[in-house]
């Protein structure tokens, strides 16, 4: 997808106030039964194709509004994906702002966690 100057403008902007992680970093979190919030932040229907194994839906459309029902606690550890890993990044300055304190943003979204072959699911 090709996106537009402006987006790509207000992205790396954001980039520099959220951390970043990899996909090898949080399928290893995964692994060692680390505790935290994996949240796919995709459009509905994306995540109704397919989505990591052990993601959560809450979509960046709604999650500043859902957020605080979803994970009341602001001091859970989360990890936000999206396509690619800008809308991550988007989502998680705003869970920021409201008072989060360890959000991550996956780097390379799903696209890069499908291309390292990690364990993927359909909703049932």
């Amino acid at each position: 997808m090709k996106h537009s100057p402006g987006f790509l403008q207000l992205v790396e902007h954001t980039k520099r106030r959220v951390k970043e992680c990899t996909v090898a970093d949080v399928k290893a979190r995964l692994e060692r039964g680390e505790q935290f919030h994996f949240i796919d932040v995709r459009e509905d229907h994306e995540f109704a194709e397919d989505h990591a194994k052990g993601a959560r839906h809450v979509g960046k459309g709604v999650i500043e509004r859902d957020i605080e029902t979803v994970i009341p606690n602001k001091q859970d550890k989360i990890v936000l994906y999206c396509g690619g890993g800008f809308r991550s990044v988007l989502a998680a300055d705003a869970l920021q702002q409201m008072g989060y304190v360890n959000v991550i943003s996956m780097d390379g979204g799903i696209r890069a966690w499908r291309e390292a072959g990690y364990p993927m699911e359909k909703p049932a």
